[in-house]
């Protein structure tokens, strides 16, 4: 994505947050809720398992999973993002890299028992989302799970953006490559998520 003029607007907006200029609107201080509900009800332990985060923006999912005892990768596609997680969390255990989602290294593929994907689909255009899709799913290891928290986005017609919230469609897109696990919409309060766990599809052949 790094280069991509749909997805530049990241380092862009990044950049400026540096500067005082610009507010990253998905910045809580805090891992997401939705996710860290999900970690929280699965009682996770991750001793001996390696865990990716998708789109780590500045590092508080990242920072939940390795709390959680796994070894943790975190990429992003803005250099700003990794430089200001990296700043945040100067004594951490994450390998907070800069990498692109439509180009990972070749060493991700299979390489991960847990994958963590919130709100980074939402936010390229439909155009990308099937490859990104795919992307992601190609990260989880044999026996590997991963979670995806989205916006909900239901109905048709025009969609203004970014980000451009899920359909059940587009969501479903996880399930070429995956075998759902648990699908639906999870609530904190007054807000709603798609929150949805896959497996790895294990060949039988």
């Amino acid at each position: 994505m790094s280069g991509h003029e749909d997805t530049a607007w990241f380092e862009r907006l990044y950049a400026a947050a540096e500067t005082g200029d610009a507010r990253v609107p998905w910045d809580r201080g805090g891992p997401n809720p939705f996710l860290e509900q999900w970690v929280l009800e699965r009682e996770l332990h991750g001793a001996g398992r390696r865990a990716l985060v998708i789109g780590t923006a500045l590092g508080d999912d990242a920072e939940l999973l390795a709390a959680h005892g796994f070894a943790v990768t975190a990429f992003d596609v803005a250099p700003t993002a990794i430089e200001a997680a990296r700043r945040r969390f100067p004594g951490s255990d994450v390998d907070y890299r800069v990498a692109d989602l439509l180009a990972l290294p070749a060493e991700w593929r299979g390489a991960f028992d847990l994958v963590a994907e919130c709100i980074t689909v939402q936010a390229l255009p439909v155009a990308l989302r099937s490859q990104a899709i795919d992307a992601i799913a190609s990260t989880v290891a044999p026996g590997g799970t991963l979670v995806v928290v989205s916006g909900i986005r239901e109905g048709d017609g025009p969609r203004d953006g970014p980000p451009w919230p899920l359909t059940r469609a587009e969501l479903d897109l996880f399930e070429r490559t995956l075998r759902p696990v648990e699908v639906g919409v999870a609530r904190i309060g007054p807000e709603a998520r798609w929150r949805a766990e896959y497996a790895h599809r294990v060949s039988t052949g």
